[in-house]
């Protein structure tokens, strides 16, 4: 079968990344599809139309990209972009229709088979949205040092400390790849760090594998508030796959944090897990609630774009191809994991957890 692929250009606010490489484009060629790349597609990472064309691609409009069997894009379709929508599309990205239940509507109802980098389950665990947490959790930990500066409205603190003055406190929830990737920076920039999680074989696991870099707690709310009590810095990374993110720390905790410390909650683009938190954007990424400053950027990755399209396009390639060479239902036979990944078709989520989430909002 020869199916044409379609990479529209991200239009979400301050979203420069792309759903493929060149190189990505050039694998796809070799197993005969045919891959139609919106003009400037790649334009906010200095990938030209040159270096795509080059590579097999077809340089086309909004419309044409959109109009291909096989839609591959980065983040959730804009409400613009609906009125692309129809039966015969597959559509390929993040999804995170907990958090956006009008998409989840709008593909269902134009019928949209949309597939979710989030929900492919492999083993336990979710391998394309793993390099964007990787991301997510170090960049994390950039934010916290940049707004923690007086010029930007936090403590004045640095995260490191100095010869004599002790480094700062980060408490970060949820061990998962968000938060590991964010307790070992804070570690090795010589920052004190909780790192508080409901699993204990997974601190266990943590403990044994980096020991003494930071302190593992097991998770309850008494433990949260006394951490983040005394922290610059928290952290938010907790995940359910699928799901909305749980409220761990709630209103009244946050009105107990230091004047001028910082939230991140990097679990925004699944709702969220600080009860203060809403959506921010690279443009306005701050606001204040009381002292406490609250950084829930949706796109966190996409400050980094260049980085953030090779590595998603190292996780997700192999996945499209599948798709790009055999009709779905022989692609989900044959690919783990992919199955998990299919949140609607004709019509209904069909996902259970993203169906769980989107109708108990």
């Amino acid at each position: 079968m020869t199916t044409r692929v379609g990479i529209p250009k991200e239009i979400k606010m301050d979203e420069s990344r792309v759903a493929l490489t060149p190189e990505g484009v050039k694998e796809l060629t070799s197993h005969g599809a045919e891959v139609f790349v919106e003009h400037n597609a790649g334009a906010g990472i200095h990938l030209s139309d040159d270096a795509y064309a080059g590579q097999g691609a077809t340089i086309c409009d909004a419309q044409t990209a959109w109009g291909c069997d096989l839609v591959v894009k980065v983040k959730e379709p804009q409400k613009s972009e609906f009125t692309y929508f129809r039966k015969d599309l597959t559509l390929f990205t993040y999804l995170h229709l907990a958090a956006y239940p009008h998409v989840a509507d709008a593909l269902c109802d134009a019928g949209v088979t949309g597939i979710a980098y989030e929900t492919v389950l492999v083993d336990g665990g979710l391998p394309l949205l793993a390099p964007m947490s990787e991301i997510a959790g170090k960049l994390s930990i950039q934010v916290a040092m940049r707004f923690l500066e007086k010029p930007q409205g936090g403590r004045g603190v640095l995260l490191s400390g100095a010869s004599g003055v002790a480094p700062a406190h980060v408490s970060v929830l949820g061990a998962g790849h968000v938060g590991l990737n964010a307790a070992l920076l804070a570690s090795a920039m010589g920052a004190h760090v909780d790192l508080i999680d409901i699993n204990t074989e997974k601190l266990r696991t943590i403990d044994e594998q980096h020991p003494g870099k930071f302190n593992t707690l097991a998770s309850s709310p008494s433990t949260i508030l006394e951490s983040i009590s005394k922290a610059d810095a928290v952290i938010g990374g907790v995940l359910v796959p699928g799901g909305r993110a749980p409220i761990v720390v709630t209103t009244d905790m946050v009105s107990q944090m230091k004047p001028g410390s910082i939230v991140v909650d990097t679990a925004i683009d699944q709702g969220g897990c600080i009860e203060t938190s809403h959506e921010t954007s690279h443009a306005e990424p701050i606001y204040m609630v009381g002292d406490v400053i609250h950084y829930a950027v949706g796109n966190m990755p996409g400050a980094v774009p260049y980085t953030s399209t090779y590595a998603l396009t190292n996780a997700t390639l192999s996945y499209i191809v599948a798709l790009a060479t055999q009709p779905l239902d022989d692609a989900v036979d044959m690919v783990e994991g992919l199955r998990e990944g299919i949140n609607t078709r004709d019509g209904e989520i069909v996902n259970e957890f993203v169906k769980k989430a989107v109708f108990t909002q």
